[in-house]
């Protein structure tokens, strides 16, 4: 059984930054790839980045403003977010792809507001 924890969510305002993380109960190394996904009250859930071996994606609304890393040694994700907009309130997931199986995190409250 695998475990995905986040953390760092909380309450910015408008043009702050936060960094998530995320940590699994085993080697992520052993992961095809690693993301972070998000969900607005009253939308679906929608991809914000995804890290690969040597490799990342974004989705198109936190290009430039988002940065998503890797720390095998610690068996860590993060999600750098900074000019943080009200936009980008929602509840963000980790997510882990193992030998074709998605895990995922119980998920971490991130509002912004003035």
């Amino acid at each position: 059984q695998v475990q995905l924890v986040e953390s760092g969510g909380g309450l910015v305002q408008p043009g702050g930054s936060l960094k998530l993380s995320c940590t699994a109960s085993r080697s992520i190394s052993n992961f095809n790839d690693m993301g972070w996904f998000r969900q607005a009250p009253g939308q679906q859930r929608e991809l914000v980045a995804r890290i690969f071996s040597v490799s990342a994606l974004y989705g198109d609304s936190v290009k430039g403003r988002f940065t998503i890393s890797r720390d095998n040694a610690k068996n860590t994700v993060y999600l750098q977010m900074n000019a943080l907009n009200p936009e980008d309130t929602a509840v963000y997931y980790c997510n882990g792809r193992l030998y074709g199986v998605d895990y995922w995190g119980q998920g971490t409250q991130v509002t912004v507001s003035s």
